[in-house]
């Protein structure tokens, strides 16, 4: 049971942030801009703090006996931190969503009639390992006009609040309010269902951004909107007439650049018609950069260090040095795999024939579908977003990297010269 204390505190937070949501959608582009950068001068700053927040975490993870990917996304250090805070820069250079006019036109009333962006409100962001979300989400919220109630996970709560602290006092030099972007200072699960039932009305939206679990409870849960990332059940397919040394570099970086991220993939499919060829050379690769591999019948026939893969191999996001790897009849097979057993994440096609690119960018339902490029391209930096909070993988309000356009609304304009309805 939630105590009295942490009640009283998140409803305060609801309140602070409501306050704060009214303030900040009447800002103009500059005062934002101002305040991020200040933001990231303010993290670039507090680098030895946030390092010592973060040792603190890694030890506790450590001792907990947490993966080697978790540890990775759990950790920090000066590049991490720097990257971070050029990440809110970034955010701060784009445009500015709120007040664009997305449409105008003038139906046969004479009615002049524009839609316009406008903020969400408040946003509850609810997320797990990843302590640089706290930077990411609050440049994101604030750049959309909206403010933010973060509650990262217990794991890196040390390096999050490092992280918020340093955020939050950026923008008090610039004369915001620091409730704009608030984090939870309590690893009290109840709070988290204080966040799903709204607190009092005061949260829009709520984004989960974690594992299965916290997914499936914030889906069940939740009484106000969700937007949903789910796991990144991502897919590489080598096509006949994909071009060999394309192929091998492709999925090498697109499995091992980065294995604990929700973009990496987690399962090769390559063409029967290439395999015999082309997939002991791509296993040679992946073998030799310490990935472990598990595949069906045909490709363990193909490359003989490789375990068999099960059933719930291809529906496993492992986030770590491992990939499944099936030999496909066709382009209408490796499609057929992943609207089976993919999560409409990141899946991609290499090959040289347009026109099976064609079908595959059409017919493959997944947030981002990719030609010739590695699926480690899902991200919202690499999309020109600044950064991202996520990977919306539902069909509804936003989908795929989810940055600060993604996190506003928008309502109608009308302008009318005296009209009157007959």
């Amino acid at each position: 049971m939630m105590t009295q204390d942490v009640e009283a505190i998140m409803r305060d937070m609801g309140q602070a942030a409501r306050t704060a949501a009214h303030t900040l959608a009447k800002l103009g582009a500059d005062s934002k801009c101002r305040a991020l950068h200040a933001s990231a001068k303010s993290i670039r700053a507090a680098a030895p703090a946030i390092l010592a927040a973060n040792e603190r975490d890694m030890l506790g993870a450590k001792n907990k006996g947490l993966s080697a990917s978790f540890l990775d996304r759990l950790m920090l250090d000066n590049t991490r931190i720097f990257a971070m805070a050029d990440g809110v820069d970034a955010v701060a250079k784009l445009d500015d969503p709120v007040g664009q006019t997305d449409m105008e036109w003038t139906p046969p009333n004479g009615l002049n009639i524009s839609r316009v962006r406008t903020p969400l409100g408040v946003i509850g962001m609810i997320y797990e390992s990843r302590p640089n979300v706290t930077a990411d989400a609050g440049a994101i919220c604030l750049k959309a006009g909206n403010a933010v109630i973060l509650r990262g996970g217990a794991d890196g709560f040390h390096s999050s609040m490092a992280i918020a602290h340093a955020f939050r006092t950026g923008l008090q030099s610039e004369g915001l309010p620091k409730d704009a972007v608030q984090l939870v200072p309590d690893t009290d699960r109840a709070a988290v269902g204080m966040m799903l039932g709204g607190l009092d009305g005061a949260i829009d939206l709520i984004i989960p951004r974690g594992g299965k679990s916290l997914i499936a409870r914030v889906q069940a849960d939740a009484r106000v909107p969700v937007l949903s990332h789910l796991e990144g059940l991502c897919h590489v397919y080598v096509h006949k007439n994909a071009d060999a040394d394309m192929a091998r570099a492709i999925v090498v970086n697109a499995k091992m650049r980065r294995t604990g991220i929700c973009g990496s993939a987690e399962t090769l499919l390559i063409d029967q018609a290439c395999a015999a060829k082309l997939l002991p050379l791509i296993a040679q690769d992946l073998h030799a950069s310490g990935c472990v591999l598990r595949g069906d019948g045909r490709a363990r026939t193909l490359f003989a260090d490789m375990e068999a893969a099960t059933e719930d191999d291809w529906r496993t996001e492992y986030l770590d040095a491992i990939l499944s790897v099936r030999v496909v009849d066709g382009l209408d097979e490796a499609m057929a795999h992943i609207g089976r057993y993919g999560s409409n994440h990141t899946d991609s096609i290499v090959t040289d024939n347009e026109d099976a690119a064609t079908r595959f960018l059409r017919d493959v339902d997944s947030a981002i579908v990719l030609h010739n490029a590695s699926t480690q391209y899902a991200d919202g930096g690499e999309f020109g977003f600044g950064a991202e909070i996520g990977i919306a993988t539902g069909k509804l309000h936003a989908r795929g990297p989810v940055g600060a356009a993604q996190l506003t609304s928008y309502h109608y304009v009308v302008r009318g010269r005296g009209h009157i309805r007959p």
